[in-house]
């Protein structure tokens, strides 16, 4: 797993996972903390996500919240679309462009 960005858009790549829960709650309250605004969460590059990284994604929102601040998600995957669905934390998290265009099946 990697993260890089600053306190208003961060990208995470690789595995959001138990092993890397850890440092990524770490980098993620420091740009929640450190900045103002909207955050902007791209996972774009992630690969995958079990819950453990969903926990860490659902208190970052939290974190956003206590703080003044709104977490918004960029380029989420469309395999971690469909579990914020089947969840319904899609309804719960911003997500830019909302999911429901991205996860109707084709006409």
């Amino acid at each position: 797993m990697y993260i890089r960005g600053d306190h208003a858009q961060v990208v995470v790549g690789g595995r959001l996972d138990v092993r890397s829960a850890a440092d990524a709650r770490a980098a993620l309250h420091s740009a929640v903390d450190d900045g103002v605004g909207d955050l902007i969460l791209d996972l774009s590059e992630l690969e995958a996500w079990d819950a453990t990284g969903l926990g860490v994604i659902m208190g970052v929102h939290r974190r956003a919240g206590r703080c003044g601040r709104r977490l918004v998600l960029r380029g989420v995957p469309p395999q971690m679309q469909r579990l914020l669905v089947a969840t319904r934390l899609h309804r719960i998290l911003a997500i830019e462009g909302g999911l429901g265009a991205q996860t109707a099946p084709p006409a």
